[in-house]
């Protein structure tokens, strides 16, 4: 039997990870990731109803078993993933004084490591028979500027992009690999950011464009997978408002 070619988006349970899913969904099947089974069902009653869309519910703290799962799940449903979005993500708000190993480790195991693993299985021509043609992974505008008690999570952004980069080179011409950097956008792991009266007024005065939404970044990433952008490879494409050009005091 054919095995049909989806998108594989991570971290599709709610945010950006939600938002490209049920926009990409309109013109492929997709499976969507989560850890939260009934928030995977919410994103998929939101997709379009005429595809047979999948869930793959696991936690990917549990790098160790990431391979394993995803290589069971591809062979259990008799697909293969032709475009990979990483939207799956940690983040914690840590001055220096109290960070700790484990929140290192939290972060860069969900945002860095399972990518990477997750990418290594997709290449595996016994698994996903060479169908992958373009990855996007999801990094934020930090990984270029700082931020305080940002550390863990802007470092593991950074290393999200180093990622990106050399497997742009390494699997070439065959796949594309870029990423997106959002600016301060307002979604279920930042929402306790913008609780903050003065944040958020900070936010929207520093914005040139405005605040943006997770439909913004959905739009990005579905242009970075399609054949419009097949020239396109080992970019870091900011969508951020026009924020981190913005030096007016």
């Amino acid at each position: 039997m054919k095995q049909e070619s989806y998108i594989l988006v991570t971290g599709a349970s709610s945010g950006f990870g939600r938002e490209i899913a049920i926009r990409l969904s309109a013109n492929s099947p997709v499976i969507i990731h989560g850890r939260d089974k009934e928030r995977l069902k919410e994103t998929l009653s939101a997709c379009n109803p005429a595809g047979k869309h999948l869930i793959w519910e696991f936690d990917l703290s549990d790098v160790n078993g990431v391979e394993e799962s995803l290589t069971r799940f591809l062979s259990e449903n008799n697909c293969v993933v032709g475009g990979f979005v990483h939207s799956a993500g940690y983040m914690k708000q840590l001055p220096l004084k109290v960070l700790t190993v484990d929140a290192f480790r939290q972060s860069f195991d969900v945002n860095v490591i399972s990518a990477g693993m997750i990418m290594k299985v997709l290449m595996k021509r016994k698994v996903n028979q060479g169908a992958l043609k373009s990855v996007v992974f999801i990094s934020s505008n930090v990984s270029k500027f700082g931020v305080k008690a940002f550390s863990a999570y802007a470092a593991s952004k950074s290393a999200v992009d180093g990622l990106m980069h050399c497997l742009a080179v390494e699997l070439a011409p065959v796949v594309r690999v870029n990423s997106v950097l959002p600016g301060g956008i307002r979604t279920a792991m930042t929402e306790q950011i913008y609780q903050n009266e003065e944040i958020q007024k900070k936010a929207d005065a520093t914005y040139p464009l405005g605040p943006g939404t997770p439909s913004d970044i959905a739009g990005a990433v579905k242009f970075l997978l399609s054949d419009d952008a097949r020239w396109i490879t080992g970019q870091q494409l900011v969508v951020d408002g026009g924020r981190t050009i913005n030096i007016t005091i």
